[in-house]
C-alpha cells in the first residue's frame, strides 16, 4: 500500500532529521538543570531517538527483505484463501526503492509458476497477487480452461470437487484440479462456463500473470501484461490465517504453509 509506505518513510526522515540537527547544532548548547549532570533532551528529540532506530529497522526490512501481505479477495483459491497472511520476498527480483518501485539492484527475475505481488497498470497505488504463466516472448493461449504455453498444453488432472469455507465459500461446487506447470504443480478452480479464451504474445519486459482460481480472477487475460516494473516481491510463505466467517476464526494448519 503506497499510503502507507508514504507515512513510514516520511516518520523515519523526519525523526533522523530531528535527530542529527540536534546533534549538530543545538545539543551542544544545552545545559544541564540544576542538580543534574547531564543536560535533558526535549520531548520531541527524545522521542525522535526513541523511534528512528525502530522505524529505520521496519523500513529496511519492509523495503529490502520481507513484506507482509494480506489475501483480499478468492482469485488466488485454492492455493491462497481469504484471510491468509503472506511473507512476500522483496529481494527475489530485485531491490526496490520504496513509494516508487524503482528498481536499483538487480538480483533476478521470475521464473514461470513463480506467485507474485505487483502493481497492476489500470490501479497502480494498490498491491495485487496472481501466477507467472507467461515470460517474456512466450505464446500463452487459453482454450477450454486449459492454458498452452508456446503451442504446448499443460497437463492436468481431476482432484474432485471443491469445497470453499469461511468468505470462499463461494467457491465451493468448482472443480478442482492440478495444473503441471513445468516443475511447479499446483491446484487450480475451474467452473463450468470459460472466460476470456484466446492467444496472447508476451513482449519483452513483461509477463502474463493468472489467478489460480480461473474463473473468478481479473488478471492478463482482461487487462493484459504486467510491466516488469510493477513487481513488488516473490510470495513464498502462509504465516497467519485469519477469517472471522469460518468456522473456526484462525485456521493453525495453514500456518507455515509454503506457497507453490
Amino acid at each position: 500500500m503506497v499510503w502507507f509506505e508514504t507515512i513510514l518513510v516520511s516518520l523515519t526522515l523526519l525523526s533522523g532529521l530531528i535527530w542529527l540537527l540536534d546533534k549538530q547544532f543545538f545539543a551542544k548548547h544545552r545545559k544541564p538543570e540544576l542538580g543534574e549532570e547531564v543536560a535533558k533532551d526535549p520531548l520531541l528529540v527524545d522521542y525522535a531517538k526513541a523511534f528512528f532506530p525502530i522505524l529505520a529497522l521496519v523500513l529496511g526490512l519492509r523495503s529490502f527483505v520481507a513484506e507482509p501481505f494480506r489475501i483480499p479477495s478468492s482469485s488466488m483459491m485454492p492455493t491462497l484463501l481469504i484471510g491468509d497472511f503472506i511473507l512476500v520476498n522483496k529481494f527475489a527480483y530485485g531491490l526496490r526503492l520504496p513509494i516508487n518501485n524503482k528498481k536499483v539492484v538487480e538480483i533476478g527475475e521470475p521464473k514461470r509458476g513463480d506467485v507474485v505481488v505487483f502493481r497492476p497498470p489500470q490501479h497502480p497505488r494498490e498491491d495485487w497477487i496472481k501466477r507467472v504463466v507467461g515470460l517474456p516472448g512466450d505464446t500463452i493461449g487459453y482454450h477450454n480452461h486449459k492454458v498452452s504455453v508456446n503451442g504446448k498444453e499443460l497437463p492436468y488432472r481431476v482432484e474432485g470437487v471443491f469445497t470453499g469455507v469461511g468468505q470462499g465459500v463461494g467457491e465451493t461446487g468448482d472443480t478442482l484440479l492440478t495444473e503441471g506447470m513445468e516443475n511447479r504443480p499446483h491446484y487450480v478452480l475451474e467452473r463450468d462456463f470459460s472466460a476470456a479464451d484466446g492467444d496472447w504474445t508476451v513482449p519483452e519486459g513483461h509477463y502474463f500473470v493468472m489467478g489460480d482460481n480461473r474463473g473468478n480472477s481479473e488478471d492478463s487475460r482482461f487487462w493484459g501484461f504486467l510491466p516488469e516494473s510493477n513487481l513488488r516481491g516473490k510470495a513464498f510463505m502462509v504465516w497467519m490465517n485469519f477469517d472471522t466467517s469460518a468456522p473456526h476464526w484462525v485456521d493453525f494448519s495453514r500456518i507455515g504453509t509454503k506457497i507453490p
